[in-house]
């Protein structure tokens, strides 16, 4: 499918590329729109992003709107889209030598093929004559899940200063702020707003990470270490066993396991920002950490307690009237760290017993999933299957994943032999 996006000035006589309007609302013909409430949160709070950042949104807005778009069950194999943006950017000279890599990136998060482009004519903020600028050490990422709150804990009782971004929606937004009132940290809330007016938005959302880093540049780039030269780091916790997404089984490859936090990205990422200029760094603390683990050594266990059980992991949340399905793998991984903690877990989930032996339990998908791999590990061996994932060059600590892959296929194993799932 091929998209041109910008300011909706810039969408007219566009061909039969679908149009998407960024930062204005503006009633398309069948295209999108995206980053107006964006645009005016920025301009409320006086902040002047980085142009270089600013033009960073853009791009993942437009990445956004158009995998929200472009309907995997139209493509040839029911999967791998073929997508092409014009996108307007403020700066096109700079961003025109990174598209290759940024292609690549995107292919890789979302197994489709990306072919942006870049054209003159982007979105301009007004610069605030007395600009807003945080007084903090780093940014976080802040999504009102179980390990963002274990960061956040974590990195401030470290003694770092925090400038939370969320991406704000609902059932999580009161979360999020919870947690960042009860740790003293400030918080920039966005949401991108993209809409459609095609009836449905393809459900994947496999390119959603770009936008969540988008955010976090954004903020960067409005901090004090900023402005004064120096580098300011986007921490993305997340448990490495979810992070690496090893697939479970040989039909999760593609459709599955997903992407979002594996280290072959947000290295290319971080390399394409910092050749533009935009002088940031990200980091995912607890790449070597199971979920489990991070629960044990947490540097708060006291506040952990509190707010456990208040946060989000389930992958269909909403699907379930704001309650935990209990059986998505996310499901699995929080329900396993909590029995490896030890302590009580009071999530509600609605399909609690995954023991059970019918199709909505134990014979559930993401459930039989894990109890496949546990037993083509006892097969076949933890090193066979484990292979394809480790076979990135990205991994430099290969030895010390795969141990940790190991200890989160334990956790999940005794959550398993606890609910008696055959």
């Amino acid at each position: 499918m091929k998209f041109r996006s910008g300011p909706a000035t810039s969408l007219k006589n566009i061909g039969d590329a679908i149009p998407i309007s960024l930062f204005t609302a503006s009633a398309l013909d069948a295209g999108a729109t995206a980053g107006r409430a964006i645009r005016e949160s920025v301009q409320r709070r006086d902040l002047a992003p980085d142009p270089a950042a600013w033009d960073f949104l853009a791009i993942a807005l437009s990445v956004i709107a158009a995998d929200g778009i472009s309907h995997r069950e139209d493509s040839p194999d029911g999967w791998t889209r073929e997508i092409a943006i014009d996108i307007a950017v403020s700066d096109p000279d700079a961003w025109a030598p990174q598209l290759p890599d940024l292609n690549r990136a995107l292919g890789f998060l979302t197994t489709d093929r990306w072919s942006l482009s870049v054209r003159d004519g982007g979105d301009a903020l007004d610069v605030p004559l007395e600009p807003h600028r945080y007084d903090v050490d780093a940014v976080a990422l802040l999504s009102g899940g179980l390990d963002s709150l274990i960061g956040a804990i974590d990195l401030t009782a470290s003694g770092l200063r925090l400038l939370a971004t969320s991406h704000v929606v609902r059932g999580d937004a009161e979360k999020q702020e919870q947690f960042a009132r009860e740790l003293g940290i400030e918080r920039l809330p966005l949401n991108h707003n993209a809409s459609t007016e095609r009836s449905a938005k393809e459900t994947s959302q496999r390119a959603r990470s770009l936008i969540f880093l988008a955010y976090a540049v954004l903020a960067a780039t409005c901090t004090d270490r900023y402005r004064d030269g120096g580098t300011v780091p986007i921490y993305m916790c997340e448990n490495g066993f979810i992070a690496i997404n090893p697939p479970l089984t040989t039909s999760r490859i593609s459709s599955l396991s997903t992407r979002t936090a594996r280290p072959e990205f947000l290295d290319a990422i971080e390399r394409i920002l910092r050749d533009v200029g935009l002088n940031v760094r990200i980091i995912n603390p607890y790449l070597l950490k199971t979920k489990g683990e991070m629960m044990q050594e947490c540097s708060d266990q006291t506040r952990l307690a509190e707010l456990a059980h208040v946060s989000t992991s389930c992958g269909r949340f909403q699907r379930f009237n704001y309650t935990h399905c209990g059986r998505c793998v996310p499901c699995q991984i929080r329900r396993a760290s909590f029995l490896s903690w030890g302590r009580d877990d009071s999530t509600r989930y609605y399909f609690h017993d995954i023991g059970k032996q019918d199709s909505e339990h134990a014979g559930f998908d993401d459930v039989r999933s894990v109890a496949i791999a546990r037993y083509e590990i006892e097969e076949s061996g933890f090193e066979r299957w484990v292979g394809p994932t480790l076979s990135s060059l990205a991994f430099t600590e290969a030895a010390q994943v795969a141990a940790m892959l190991r200890r989160g296929m334990l956790e999940l194993g005794a959550l398993h032999d606890a609910f008696g799932v055959k």
